[in-house]
């Protein structure tokens, strides 16, 4: 039975990941299908024509649309059109707001040349003694950075994202010296939010194979049964 189980255990670690990857691949593909599949012409469907459903067909042409309008977008014609569309969107009260805050969060986590989220830290928070992981957004500009000019330090801007869904958070203006700055890459830091530390920096980025499954699982259990 002990040894039922460790196999049991060895294949769920093995198995896990890969199911829920493949899940929400799937998940991901049948929401931009349904997006994506009502506005294309039944005719050019594989459905029409086909025995069966082409998974992921949707996502191919909105990959192939957005292509296409970056392409146009690049020359003379198609950022005039762009501009225009701009001007119109920018006397729109609500939707200039939302569309203006949008297009800077995209243009700056997207471009190449921005080092935005590319550095992750520590800093002490809730109190003293107690440290959390932030990732450093940049540093203070602006009407903040000359609100803060009487602190004669330089202040970076840091998201605090929470364990484990990373995608709220809080944002603070800190010191740069309150700041411990990290080798870890971006990646490894929200590993090690999302899995509420089991993930370190030092773990292996490879996918675990079944032979270091069955030695984790036979180690656990020999500490177990010590125990």
């Amino acid at each position: 039975m002990a040894r039922l189980r460790n196999y049991f255990l060895t294949g769920f670690i093995v198995c896990a990941p890969l199911a829920i990857t493949a899940w929400i691949t799937w998940s991901f593909m049948q929401w931009t299908d349904s997006w994506v599949k009502p506005y294309i012409p039944t005719r050019l469907l594989p459905d029409s024509y086909l025995p069966f459903a082409i998974p992921g067909f949707g996502l191919l042409v909105a990959l192939l649309i957005i292509t296409i309008i970056g392409a146009l977008t690049a020359n003379f014609i198609g950022r005039t059109i762009f501009g225009w569309g701009e001007n119109v969107l920018g006397r729109m009260p609500l939707v200039r707001t939302v569309y203006t805050a949008l297009k800077q969060i995209f243009e700056t986590v997207l471009a190449d040349r921005s080092s935005s989220f590319k550095t992750a830290g520590l800093m002490e928070y809730p109190r003293k003694g107690v440290w959390s992981i932030v990732l450093i957004a940049t540093t203070a500009k602006g009407e903040i950075a000359r609100t803060l000019s009487d602190q004669g330090e330089e202040m970076l801007a840091v998201f605090m994202p929470p364990t484990p869904n990373p995608t709220s958070g809080f944002l603070m203006f800190v010191p740069k010296e309150d700041v411990r700055i990290l080798n870890m890459s971006i990646e490894a830091a929200l590993k090690l939010v999302v899995s509420a530390g089991l993930v370190t920096a030092e773990d292996k980025e490879a996918p675990m194979t079944q032979a270091e499954a069955s030695r984790l699982v036979e180690g656990r259990s020999a500490r177990n049964a010590a125990e």
